[in-house]
């Protein structure tokens, strides 16, 4: 594995990671570490994505990272 493959499957850990936390009923999605680990892990696998020069996923965690930035956007506001 090269540092793009890294750097991609830290990040899909991170989401990955975050949804079966939350599925499992340990996670809430509210949860500040939910948010963290899929702003964490969208902006990581869209770096790698950026690296390999792939558009469809510069797209989707672009817009992952974006959503989980606003999340935590709001959560900080409420608390």
């Amino acid at each position: 594995m090269n540092i793009i493959d890294w750097i991609g499957s830290v990040g899909v850990s991170f989401i990955l990671f975050a949804y079966i936390l939350n599925i499992s009923g340990k996670l809430h999605h509210k949860n500040l570490f939910f948010i963290l680990f899929n702003l964490i892990g969208a902006s990581l696998a869209c770096v790698a994505s950026i690296l390999m020069e792939y558009l469809p996923f510069i797209i989707l965690e672009g817009v992952w990272a974006f959503v989980s930035l606003i999340s935590l956007l709001k959560y900080k506001k409420q608390h």
